[in-house]
């Protein structure tokens, strides 16, 4: 079987589901009530990847392209439509665009080279002024504050207000085992005191983004 039919037997599946005669409940669904499901795939996905689950990870997958084919087929039925082939054609364009070493004349001998290329290209495709510009302020705010981190290590700032604080505190702390415990019990110590984790960090990252932006980073 030539490889990706299978794929293409998928869209006709969802093309029976969600057209006349198919399903009631996947004919009512819309790209907002598919939100929670898009989500809860991808941690899924996260998961097994992070337990090792190879069988669990290509059914995790399988349900998250799910995702992408559903929203695909319900963007065919709105008043500007588009369907996976667009979509196909978008992310085709985009990565032969951003791997300029591979599919045209410029040099990235590093992973680091690559990484800094694909940032510098997509700035520039976007308009962007800041590094920070495009992280999503949905993103939990761990993964945000890693992000922002990442994409400002080349910069030249302060430090962070308790930076001092935090390298004392993992100084003897030697594994990620240990430093996930630690993090689960500042938590709760936090919660402890009546204070969100989840929104002090989120301040915290608009703070340091506004830092980084004020230093033309």
């Amino acid at each position: 079987m030539p490889r990706g039919d299978r794929f293409l037997d998928l869209v006709e599946v969802m093309d029976r589901l969600r057209s006349p005669g198919g399903c009631p409940w996947d004919a009512r669904q819309t790209h907002r009530s598919l939100v929670e499901y898009l989500v809860e795939e991808a941690y899924e996905t996260v998961e097994a990847i992070e337990i090792d689950d190879d069988p669990g990870l290509r059914e995790e997958l399988g349900d998250l392209l799910l995702q992408i084919v559903f929203h695909a087929r319900i963007a065919q039925e709105s008043e500007t439509p588009w369907d996976i082939d667009d979509v196909a054609d978008g992310i085709i364009t985009k990565l032969i665009a951003r791997h300029p070493h591979v599919f045209g004349d410029a040099t990235a001998d590093t992973a680091e080279q690559v990484e800094a290329n694909w940032h510098a290209l997509k700035a520039k495709e976007k308009g962007r002024t800041s590094v920070t510009d495009g992280i999503p302020e949905s993103l939990p705010a761990l993964v945000r504050a890693a992000k922002v981190l990442a994409r400002s290590a080349s910069l030249d700032l302060p430090d962070l207000p308790e930076q001092a604080v935090a390298d004392t505190t993992v100084k003897d702390v030697h594994s990620d085992e240990d430093f996930g415990a630690l993090l689960l019990a500042l938590v709760a110590a936090g919660r402890d005191r009546g204070w969100d984790a989840e929104a002090a960090l989120r301040q915290a990252v608009r703070t340091r983004i506004a830092t980084i932006r004020e230093g033309g980073g």
